[in-house]
């Protein structure tokens, strides 16, 4: 297995890097809640509905994993990887690793299926110590199904976040961090906080409801 990789690095280059592997693990964050499409904040709004369009992944096995609050967005849990999964899937890929819902306390998530998650769905922020658990059951979930097994490229199965639990467990710190890094590049002045007695954070909303952005000392010290 190779990777991980961060979709930002691959422009220019997504169909070379996707094309070498019979299957991908991919991952997002979720940042735009309130919009239909684009949601991740991140380069994956970029490429969808262009670069990827063009690709050949036919029969390439996928499986997505996402980060989500879902206290502070307990409608809208982790929806970005609803879109991600949807994505790969119309380039008909074979989509694997979907997960119960059980044990979450979310209200709704544009990442449900049926009666299940699209995918490996963590929350970094209520249930930081569930994760690993999660990610190791995730990972041999997938080798279970076959997630490794066959393809029609002689390559090794790779990742856009590698099929390793401690690996895949490190992307999702990673993905924490990027979506710090597109909280801190939406500084803005208007937001209303809604504090999080529970994580003992506050997610500051702009006045349009698209963005947020997160801090995490006590309500009573904080300026948006």
């Amino acid at each position: 297995a190779d990777g991980p990789f961060d979709i930002e690095t691959l422009e220019g280059s997504v169909a070379e890097n996707f094309g070498r592997y019979p299957s991908l693990i991919v991952g997002t964050p979720t940042w735009n809640t309130g919009a239909d499409t684009e949601r991740s904040g991140t380069g994956w709004d970029e490429i969808y509905y262009s670069t990827m369009q063009e690709l050949d992944l036919q029969g390439k096995k996928v499986g997505v994993f996402g980060l989500g609050d879902q206290e502070s967005y307990s409608e809208n849990y982790a929806d970005a990887t609803g879109e991600l999964h949807d994505v790969f899937q119309g380039l008909g890929c074979q989509m694997m690793g979907y997960t119960s819902q059980e044990g979450y306390e979310h209200e709704d998530s544009k990442a449900i299926r049926g009666d299940k998650f699209c995918g490996l769905l963590c929350d970094m922020v209520n249930q930081e110590e569930l994760s690993e658990e999660r990610v190791q059951n995730w990972i041999a979930q997938l080798k279970a199904e076959g997630f490794l097994e066959g393809g029609s490229v002689s390559a090794p199965a790779q990742t856009v976040i590698d099929v390793e639990p401690v690996e895949t467990f490190s992307a999702l710190e990673e993905n924490s961090q990027i979506l710090d890094k597109t909280i801190q590049s939406h500084a803005n002045t208007g937001f209303t906080p809604y504090f999080n007695a529970k994580s003992k954070s506050t997610m500051w909303i702009s006045p349009d409801g698209r963005s947020c952005y997160y801090t995490t000392e006590p309500k009573t010290t904080l300026s948006p």
